[in-house]
């Protein structure tokens, strides 16, 4: 059986910490987390998130561990409707990161939040 967008994203928000942007910010200013942003380059450059680092999905786990080697930093990601994000969260924590959160909510709300996060 073939699973749908919906349904995917609600097993994938099953298994991984899901957050507001506003909380994300704030405890970016605290503990010094990585932004990610899983959605693909073009998306990224045309709208990014201030602090954002742009790793898109389908190569994160080929590059994560040239950016994070601490499998603990809290790391934060987001794409423009969480199901990216949820979905990269699950790999990550396969590969072995152990504080990842997903920023759910729409991508006008990660700018707002993150515009002064730095």
């Amino acid at each position: 059986m073939l699973k749908t967008l919906p349904l995917l994203l609600q097993q994938a928000t099953q298994n991984v910490q899901l957050i507001t942007a506003k909380k994300a910010a704030q405890e970016r200013r605290q503990n010094k987390g990585l932004l990610i942003d899983v959605r693909e380059s073009v998306e990224h450059f045309s709208s990014p998130a201030i602090g954002a680092i742009n790793i898109p999905r389908g190569v994160l786990e080929m590059k994560i561990m040239e950016i994070e080697k601490d499998p603990k930093r809290p790391i934060y990601l987001h794409c423009a409707s969480s199901l990216r994000a949820a979905l990269a969260a699950e790999q990550l924590a396969r590969v072995g990161y152990t504080n990842v959160s997903v920023i759910s909510c729409k991508m006008d709300e990660v700018h707002k939040m993150h515009q002064h996060s730095e």
